[in-house]
């Protein structure tokens, strides 16, 4: 069976089942005049959940088993009749695959890979008929047992909400354990990282050059990894963007919060809030064909010189970017500010400015950090821009005229094209990764403090 009709077939059974829960609850002759513990719509979703979950619980662990029997037989197929390991032909299981999907043809395939094509084929054909029928019979048997559960007395409506308590449960889980998988993914590669390169000099070290000599006569590969480049950097790029985004943004959320009209808001806040939808990439192209050159000529005015990439004119483009996140949950924090404050304030003799910088502010101040420190992370964790308009050059410097590069920009330029994952200069991804992840976690640390201060003052 396809997909498509083990999907009808799941939604059928399912629906059936709670549509036949549901009818047996409401009849009469089963109720024999008792009232039901639980109401019609609980037995009825008892029953689909009893027809649904098994064949949901199969499908998860066919998916996990299926690989483990017919990867190994093909590829036993290729090893047996090329004459060579197994393991040496492991890479040609994808170009397999593609081939019996259709995907790749098999007119230049040799006759070793067409022969386990075929037996990728037969596999596949037998498996699907044997997964078919288990599905069918989980659904089956789950509906069957659902059928005997149904009772006058029997509490549908607890097992059910139960299930939704585990259910929520579990996906509040997902986020959690894939927050640990990340964090040790990124430790464990970290340690290996720094077995070969010392912690305080990759934390403190002035210079950056990722490039490991491969051979011992092999000339440009200095290997130097030290990372205090890359963190000047980043926060240079970041504190123009936020110098750039926080006015700008905090002024339009007071404006569109406090003065603008309804017609008006309508209009300008979509508008404002378009800067948000638009690509990463094409920032990085304006930044790189308008804005750099125009810095360059302005420099030029002045006397000063400035690289055709600078940390400026990523800069300021990434502030543009970020414009719309403060502006955004600025305005719905300030908007969120009970309006008795405001008529209060104002009954006291005090005007509309006033209001807004000694209540309306103060009150809204824990949700306009925390958009502030939103749009930190942001800016730290942005790299397109950083990429195509101010560079890749390790320079430690203040200028904002120069070519810096940040920690995320330096991450993709390591691990683009084929990567050998023993190599330090691979392994100082996961390092600066790492590092990057718990700068951002400082940051929501100080938001959390900075909101459960306020809170209990404005409470």
């Amino acid at each position: 069976m396809t997909f498509l009709q083990l999907l009808l077939v799941f939604i059928a059974l399912s629906v059936s089942a709670g549509v036949l829960g549901w009818r047996r609850a409401n009849d009469p002759v089963f109720l024999q005049g008792r009232r039901p513990r639980s109401r019609a719509v609980y037995h009825g979703s008892y029953m689909a959940l009893w027809c649904a979950l098994p064949m949901l619980i199969v499908a998860l662990g066919w998916l996990s088993v299926e690989p483990w029997f017919i990867r190994p037989a093909v590829l036993q197929v290729l090893g047996s009749v090329a004459g060579q390991p197994v393991e040496h032909a492991a890479f040609q299981y994808l170009e397999i695959r593609n081939i019996a999907a259709g995907i790749l043809s098999d007119a230049n395939a040799s006759e070793v890979i067409r022969l386990a094509v075929e037996r990728y084929r037969s596999l596949s054909q037998s498996a699907s008929v044997v997964f078919s029928g288990l599905f069918l019979l989980a659904g089956i048997l789950g509906f069957y047992r659902g059928y005997q559960k149904i009772a006058v007395d029997f509490p549908a409506r607890e097992r059910v909400e139960k299930f939704v308590r585990f259910f929520l449960l579990a996906s509040s889980m997902v986020a959690i354990l894939a927050t640990l998988g990340i964090v040790l993914a990124l430790v464990v590669e970290a340690l290996r990282f720094f077995k070969h390169v010392p912690l305080l000099d990759f934390l403190l070290g002035l210079q950056w050059s990722p490039q490991v000599a491969i051979r011992a006569d092999q000339v440009g590969s200095s290997g130097a990894f030290g990372a205090i480049p890359l963190f000047a950097g980043t926060l240079l790029i970041a504190l123009i963007a936020m110098l750039v985004a926080v006015p700008i943004g905090l002024f339009s959320a007071i404006y569109l919060a406090e003065y603008a009209r309804p017609s008006v808001r309508t209009i300008a806040k979509p508008m404002l809030e378009i800067l948000a939808g638009i690509p990463t990439v094409v920032y990085g192209f304006f930044a790189a064909l308008t804005v750099a050159p125009l810095i360059v000529r302005a420099s030029a005015t002045v006397g000063l010189q400035a690289s055709s990439e600078s940390a400026l004119a990523a800069g300021l483009v990434m502030g543009v970017m970020i414009i719309p996140f403060i502006s955004s949950l600025s305005d719905d924090v300030i908007n969120s500010v009970p309006t008795s404050l405001r008529f209060g304030s104002l009954a006291m003799g005090a005007t509309r400015s006033e209001t807004i910088k000694k209540v309306i502010l103060p009150a809204a101040l824990p949700g306009i950090m925390g958009a502030i420190l939103l749009a930190v992370s942001r800016a730290i964790g942005e790299t397109m821009i950083v990429v195509m308009a101010a560079g890749l050059a390790s320079n430690l410097t203040a200028n904002p005229l120069e070519s810096v590069t940040t920690v995320t920009a330096q991450i993709v330029t390591i691990l683009v094209g084929d990567q050998e994952f023993d190599s330090p200069k691979t392994l100082a991804a996961f390092a600066l990764g790492l590092t990057l992840f718990c700068v951002t976690l400082v940051l929501n640390f100080i938001a959390l403090k900075i909101v459960r201060h306020y809170e209990e003052r404005y409470d």
